[in-house]
Formats: structure tokens, C-alpha cells, sequence
């Protein structure tokens, strides 16, 4: 039924042992492997994705791994697997988690003048993982690595809105040594602005946005009267390493790197989710007027935007067909489009619309859910099916996918398939209890063997997850 089976997504979720590690040569890797830091970010996620504040927005999760895949390509170790997601947090900042997931709050997102800045933030949390920052501080302090990597991941993620009970929590880890840690972070630090700055540049970006975009929030720390933004509290900043950052500029020339599209739409779509609905409107109302500061294209989305929410559906068609006009061709505008076809109910070529643009945008998902969504009301059930199906291939970890799956399958009466797809979308959202009790009903619901032996497997990999976790 999957590419992947459950149990396959779920074993990183099972707690792992450090004896019998291979020594690659590297003081991290004697302590904890890769496959370890991989699995220590996977139980982090679990309990990510199951926060609100986590945000479950497919167009905003695509554009950074976009982003944050052409800075890979060009990092220290262009084969690591990453996953960067967006969190919706007010506070500017980003952090890296074991393995490779990297969060990025909206603050930041929006604190970001160009994408230039946005990719320097996300270049130096790249490097953080390829140089396993975490695996070598805990390799330096000769203590039980797993235990210890588990608590400063604990401690990366209460960083998100309380810097103080994270630095309180690596302080608790390391017996007191609060100096000596103090010291190893700025060291990271500095080697993660080097690699950062390396990896920027060889992606095309404009390496000076990495100490302009540092310099503006210290800025913006002295305004406010030493309530220092979040991401310099959890990325300690000192006037050395600014100074490091520039000095390693200073034969590099300027270079005007102009932002993509999909940068200015992500940021409007932020603007307008996050100011009430009026307020949304009179802002990007009065941004078209001035018509001085801004992408205009990506202010008019913002508009558009801002007037459904206003329940204004006829003027924001009209001023999609004045964004059509000046906009390039790209996944976000179409996504917009087909959601505006989607309202008008005399519209009847919302289906073949949705047909042609997931073939020019595959990998855009939110086009995808948007198109499944339209097939199964117009009861084509098995349409829908093949496209899940493959969108599922491309993203196996997508708990919407399978959601949309279930119903599919229970349009067709196909119930075991339905309670295996709902038990996928259940765990991956970490209701581990949920996914076992569909797999139960899934057992009932069909007499193939080769299906029911597959079914107690993965019920038995998500009983031993669910008894470790009760340890």
C-alpha cells in the first residue's frame, strides 16, 4: 500500500544504544552516531509536530526546504537528510535539532529584510548539524551521551520561548560547568558563522546579509533596553564575532542577489494570517497605495488574501485578476487561483484547472491537498487515489496525505486500507495510542494474510514504542 511501512517511520522513535558504535575517527561519532542524532531529532519532532505552535502550513514548510536544500547542496555534507519547518513564534529565532531538523519561527521569517539574510540564518543552522555541534559538546564532557543528548535537545526546544530554562537545563546536564559550556557554544558559534558564510556564498547568495541582518538585531537590542531577541540569547553574539564575520567580508564585494518570488509571498501570507482580518487589509491596502517600500506582486497577494478572510470573495477576485497581470509564473499564485475557482460554484473548470497546474507544480502539496479535495467531492475516488499515492512516494512523512487517503479509501469501502492510512496520519501527528486502535480496526476489517501479518508488525513496533515511552 506505501513505499515506506509504519514501522519504518516509526523505528526512529524507538530508544537506541550506544555500545558497539564504530570509531570513525572523530570524537562525536565515538560518543553518538549519526543514526543516534537522527533518532534523538525524531522523537523531538514528535512532540513538535503535536504542539500548536508548530505550523502545519504545507506551502510555508515547501519554500523552506527549498530554500534550505540549495544551501545543503552546497554545505560540508551535501548527503545529510534535513527537514526544516516553521514555527509560529512572534520571537526572532531558529534552532537546529540532532539529525538535522531545523525550525524556523515567523518572527524571523519576518524579521528578515531579503532572502539573502533568511538563508544566512539558515546556512549557520546547516552547519550546526554537518559539524554535529551537540554530539561533540556532549563527547567532551564524558558523561552518558544519550541521556545527556536527549536533555539538550529538551533544552533547544524550551529555547523557543524561555532562552533562560534552556541554558538552565545544558547547565544541569554538564554538573555545573556553566563557563566551561559558555565558552564550547561560542566556539560552535564561530565555526557555524565560518561554514555558514561558506555555504552562502557558494549557493549564489550575498554573504554580507549574514553580519547586516546580526548587526540590525543588536540594534534592536539596545532599543529595547536590553531585552535581547531570542535569537541572540540562544545564538550568543559578541562584538568579536561580528567583527570576525566582517573581517572575513572585507575583500569580498557586495553583489546584488535579488529575492525570489516566493520569498515576498511567504512573508505577505504571514502578514495577513497574523494581523486580524481588518487590520490585514488596511495594511496591505495602504503598502499598493504608497506603492515605496516592498514587492508589489507579493503585497497584492497579501491583499487578495486579506479580503477572503474579510469575506469580501468579489473584490478579491478582482484584484487576483490585477495580481495574474503582473505576477510570474509560480506554485503559490496557482495554489491562490484554484482556491478562488474552488468559491465560485458556477466555475466549472476547476478540475482541469488543478490538473494542469499539478503537473506544473508536483511537488507544490498544497495544490495537491486542494486537487484531492475537488476529486473526491466530484466522486472520483480512484483519480484521487493515484494522486496521493504518488505524492506519498515524495512525501512519506505528510500526516495530511494520509488523512486525505482515509477518505478516500472509505469513499471506495475499502476499511482496512482506510484504518492502516488514518493510523499512518494519527502517528505522524504523534497520537501513538490513536494509531494503534486503527490498526486494531484495521486487523478486523479484512481476512488477507499477507495484509494481517503486516498489520501485527507494525502493531507490535508501536506497542514497544508506546512501552518505552511509559518507562
Amino acid at each position: 500500500m506505501k513505499n515506506l511501512t509504519l514501522a519504518l517511520l516509526l523505528a526512529l522513535a524507538l530508544p537506541c544504544r550506544a555500545e558497539g558504535l564504530p570509531d570513525l575517527g572523530d570524537v562525536s561519532q565515538a560518543a553518538v552516531s549519526p543514526q543516534q542524532e537522527r533518532q534523538i531529532g525524531e522523537q523531538s519532532m514528535f512532540e513538535i509536530r503535536a504542539d500548536k505552535s508548530y505550523l502545519d502550513d504545507a506551502e510555508i514548510g515547501d519554500y523552506l526546504n527549498q530554500l534550505g536544500y540549495q544551501l545543503v547542496a552546497n554545505s560540508s555534507e551535501p548527503g545529510q537528510e534535513f527537514e526544516f519547518f516553521a514555527i509560529n513564534d512572534n520571537a526572532i529565532n531558529a534552532f537546529a535539532l540532532p539529525g538535522g531538523f531545523i525550525g524556523v519561527n515567523t518572527g524571523l521569517i519576518l524579521a528578515t529584510q531579503s532572502e539573502s539574510e533568511l538563508a544566512s540564518v539558515l546556512g549557520h543552522e546547516i552547519a550546526h548539524v554537518t559539524q554535529h555541534h551537540l554530539a561533540r559538546m556532549v563527547a567532551g564532557q564524558k558523561i552518558d551521551t544519550l541521556a545527556a543528548m536527549a536533555t539538550i535537545a529538551a533544552a533547544i526546544l524550551a529555547a523557543r520561548s524561555n532562552p533562560d530554562a534552556a541554558q538552565a537545563a545544558i547547565a544541569g546536564v554538564q554538573a555545573g560547568a556553566i563557563q566551561r559550556q559558555l565558552n564550547f557554544t561560542r566556539t560552535h558559534e564561530q565555526e557555524a558563522d565560518r561554514l555558514g558564510l561558506d555555504t552562502l556564498q557558494k549557493s549564489g547568495f550575498d554573504p554580507h546579509a549574514m553580519p547586516v541582518f546580526l548587526e540590525r538585531l543588536q540594534k534592536a537590542t539596545r532599543l529595547l533596553e536590553g531585552n535581547a531577541p531570542t535569537y541572540l540569547r540562544t545564538h550568543p553574539i559578541t562584538g568579536e564575532r561580528v567583527a570576525d564575520i566582517a573581517g572575513r567580508l572585507q575583500r569580498t564585494p557586495y553583489r546584488l542577489v535579488a529575492d525570489s518570488l516566493s520569498f515576498h509571498l511567504v512573508r505577505a501570507k504571514l502578514q495577513a494570517a497574523q494581523k486580524i482580518p481588518q487590520e490585514a487589509l488596511a495594511y496591505f491596502t495602504g503598502a499598493l497605495g504608497s506603492r515605496k517600500h516592498g514587492n508589489q506582486t507579493a503585497q497584492r497577494y497579501g491583499l487578495v488574501l486579506a479580503l477572503l478572510r474579510n469575506k469580501q470573495p468579489a473584490r478579491a477576485a478582482q484584484e487576483f485578476a490585477a495580481l495574474q497581470k503582473q505576477a510570474t509564473k509560480n506554485p503559490m499564485i496557482a495554489t491562490l487561483a484554484g482556491q478562488l475557482k474552488r468559491r465560485d460554484k458556477n466555475d466549472k473548470s476547476a478540475i482541469g484547472f488543478y490538473r494542469t497546474a499539478t503537473q506544473n507544480f508536483p511537488q507544490h502539496r498544497a495544490l495537491a491537498y486542494d486537487y484531492a479535495e475537488m476529486l473526491l467531492q466530484a466522486r472520483k475516488h480512484e483519480d484521487a487515489l493515484k494522486l496521493l499515492n504518488e505524492q506519498i512516494i515524495s512525501h512519506p512523512s505528510d500526516p495530511r496525505l494520509y488523512e486525505l487517503q482515509a477518505r478516500a479509501y472509505a469513499a471506495t469501502g475499502k476499511r482496512q486500507e482506510e484504518h492502516r492510512a488514518l493510523a499512518y496520519n494519527y502517528a505522524l501527528r504523534g497520537k501513538l495510542y490513536g494509531a494503534i486502535e486503527q490498526l486494531e480496526l484495521a486487523k478486523q476489517a479484512g481476512s488477507n494474510y499477507y495484509q494481517l501479518s503486516i498489520i501485527e508488525s507494525e502493531l507490535r513496533e508501536l506497542r514497544e514504542i508506546a512501552d518505552a515511552r511509559n518507562k
